[in-house]
């Protein structure tokens, strides 16, 4: 099933835009290393390649913090941990999250369609992650420096 997408404001210029508007997707080949790229990161949340399919993002969590309580009813989910540790938890309901467990450097997390998740961090150092969405969930070019951006910037968007 194809997300639908309404109009966003963009977050740069304030402009109302279009995910399928020319220029809202990396439409040339990328190739990167993943693991330093994902390393480097020191922002929440930094948007690194966006296609008409899937998406490539990078987090950095905080210790302490969590990616917050989430589901995606139209697009699955891959993460991968570079670096750091915590609790995964999912589950069909909101607060319903039966599924939980430890995870750390080189753990994948893959979350189907309409799971409820979050990750908390429980080490002594950032989680270091990349993120896999098919398809895009935040629009070209998106990045939270805080998780307090980004929960202000869910809080306001107009699409779903």
């Amino acid at each position: 099933m194809n997300k639908t997408y309404k109009p966003v404001h963009c977050p740069y210029c304030g402009n109302m835009i279009d995910n399928k508007q020319k220029g809202l997707m990396d439409y040339k080949p990328y190739v990167t290393n993943i693991e330093d790229a994902t390393k480097k990161n020191k922002y929440f949340r930094t948007t690194l390649w966006t296609g008409q399919h899937l998406q490539i993002t990078l987090m950095s969590i905080n210790v302490g913090e969590d990616i917050g309580l989430e589901m995606h009813p139209d697009l699955d989910q891959f993460i991968r941990i570079e670096e750091g540790e915590g609790i995964v938890l999912m589950g069909e309901k909101e607060d319903k999250l039966h599924y939980q467990k430890r995870v750390y450097d080189d753990y994948v997390i893959v979350i189907p369609a309409g799971t409820w998740h979050n990750l908390i961090n429980t080490g002594r150092a950032p989680i270091k992650l990349y993120s896999i969405y098919a398809p895009p969930e935040h629009p070209r070019g998106t990045v939270h420096k805080t998780k307090e951006e980004a929960e202000a910037y869910e809080r306001n968007k107009n699409y779903y």
